[in-house]
C-alpha cells in the first residue's frame, strides 16, 4: 500500500506534496485529460492519481517518473517549486492566433509585464500601423519594428511579448527574437484565424476579398517554416485561454 502524508508529516514535506499535486493536476487539465486518462496513460492507479492531486500521496520515485513521462514533462518540474528563470517569452503566429489574449493571461501568471509589439511600434512612430505602411511602406515598418523590439528587450529580461503576425517574414527582427526570447508559436486552423479576427469586429481581411480563406491558407503555408523554428508549438484550435496558458507554463517548467 502506498504511503500517504499524515498529520505528522513535516510542514516542508506537506507543502512539497501539495505543490506536486497542484502541478500534476494543472498539467493534466492543460492536456484536457481526465484522471482516468492519466491513470491509463501512466500505469498509475486512478486512486493514486487522485491522492497525488489532493496532495496526500507520498509517491514512489517510479510512480512519479511514470506520471511525468505520461504528462510529457520532467519529474523535477513536477516535484520542485517552480522557479521562473529570467527570460523573455515571445508569442508568435498569424492574426487570430490568440497572442494578445493568451499573452495578457500568461504575463499575469508569471507576474511580468505584457507588451504588444505593434502598440509599441505605433507609440514610437506616432501613427497607426496602417499609416506607417501607407506613408513609409514595408521597409519603413520593418525599421520601426526592429527599433521597437530593441526597446522592449532593453527594458528587462522578464516580459511576455505578443508579436505582429508578419514578424516571421522580417529576417533581422525575427532572428533577434529567436536569439533573445523563448518563442511560442500559437497555432490554429485558417478557419479559426479568420473567425477570431471577424469576432473582434475586424472585417478588413474579408472586405472586398472573396478568396480571403485561400489567401490565408497560402500565407500560413509560406510562414510555417519560420514559425516552426519557435521553441514551443502550442495548438489553440479547440482550447480555451486557460488551457493554453497552463500548457505553456507546464512546458516552460519542463
Amino acid at each position: 500500500m502506498q504511503p500517504h502524508a499524515s498529520e505528522s508529516t513535516p510542514p516542508d514535506v506537506a507543502a512539497l506534496l501539495r505543490g506536486l499535486g497542484k502541478r500534476v493536476r494543472e498539467t493534466r487539465e492543460g492536456r484536457a485529460w481526465t484522471v482516468s486518462e492519466l491513470a491509463e496513460r501512466s500505469g498509475v492507479s486512478r486512486r493514486h492519481v487522485t491522492e497525488t492531486e489532493a496532495g496526500r500521496a507520498n509517491l514512489s520515485v517510479a510512480k512519479l517518473a511514470a506520471l511525468a513521462h505520461a504528462l510529457g514533462v520532467s519529474a523535477s518540474s513536477l516535484l520542485d517549486v517552480p522557479t521562473r528563470a529570467a527570460e523573455r517569452i515571445a508569442l508568435v503566429g498569424l492574426r487570430g492566433a490568440g497572442k494578445s489574449t493568451v499573452g495578457r493571461r500568461l504575463a499575469l501568471e508569471l507576474e511580468v509585464p505584457f507588451v504588444e509589439l505593434d502598440r509599441r511600434i505605433e507609440e514610437l512612430a506616432g501613427m497607426s500601423i496602417g499609416a506607417i505602411f501607407e506613408l513609409h511602406g514595408t521597409l519603413g515598418f520593418r525599421r520601426w519594428e526592429a527599433e521597437a523590439l530593441e526597446q522592449v528587450l532593453a527594458e528587462g529580461e522578464r516580459v511576455v511579448i505578443a508579436t505582429g503576425g508578419s514578424i516571421a517574414s522580417a529576417e533581422r527582427a525575427y532572428e533577434r527574437l529567436l536569439a533573445t526570447c523563448r518563442t511560442v508559436w500559437l497555432r490554429a486552423t485558417p478557419e479559426q484565424h479568420l473567425a477570431r479576427v471577424a469576432a473582434q469586429g475586424d472585417e478588413r481581411p474579408m472586405r472586398g476579398r472573396p478568396r480571403a480563406m485561400e489567401e490565408l491558407r497560402r500565407l500560413l503555408e509560406e510562414r510555417e517554416p519560420q514559425y516552426q523554428r519557435c521553441a514551443l508549438h502550442v495548438d489553440t484550435s479547440t482550447r480555451d485561454v486557460e488551457a493554453v496558458v497552463r500548457e505553456i507554463l507546464a512546458r516552460l517548467d519542463g
